[in-house]
């Protein structure tokens, strides 16, 4: 039974990505890891305040170095933060090196999830709702276009989501 070694997700905020990436790699054997935790491991600071003395740009900059160690190690789930497709180096990066999961949710459902969580800076900001639907224009044909394969995680929970993922993986040629 074949099993992609170097798997990536990407989606937006609150489709499921580290807790789906978890369920994920424990069930493959795989090494998780999520590039939001190691940018903060790295600076020793959390991604709100990284927000705040560097602004978007340089949590980016940050983000870009990670993705390109990161995609490069084998054996790994990789979780990817919402914005990581923003950057063509990333995008290039991630469809080149593994298999890219695209976890989609619907802005309702992102909604839903997020509506309680301080710890996303760029729904800090004016209505959360009409950020995520801007966000999910601008950033949902990038998502697809680097994806090997979509799945929904509206209504699902986490652990179903990846025990879907896991025959889908184990069927790949």
């Amino acid at each position: 039974m074949p099993v992609l070694r170097r798997i990536f997700l990407v989606g937006p905020m609150g489709a499921g990505k580290t807790t789906i990436g978890k369920y994920l790699a424990q069930q493959l054997k795989l090494q998780f890891f999520d590039t939001d935790t190691e940018i903060e491991a790295r600076t020793g600071a959390d991604i709100p305040w990284i927000f705040d003395v560097e602004g978007e740009e340089g949590f980016r900059d940050r983000e870009q170095q990670v993705v390109e160690e990161m995609t490069q190690m084998d054996s790994v789930v990789l979780a990817t933060g919402g914005g990581v497709v923003l950057r063509p180096e990333n995008r290039r990066a991630l469809a080149a090196r593994g298999y890219v999961i695209y976890l989609y949710a619907t802005v309702d459902e992102q909604v839903r999830r997020t509506r309680r969580d301080r710890r996303r800076p760029l729904l800090q900001q004016g209505d959360p709702e009409q950020v995520l639907r801007d966000l999910m224009a601008a950033r949902d044909p990038l998502y697809r276009e680097i994806a090997d394969h979509i799945i929904e995680t509206d209504g699902c929970s986490p652990r179903t989501v990846a025990q879907r993922l896991v025959q889908e993986l184990q069927s790949h040629p």
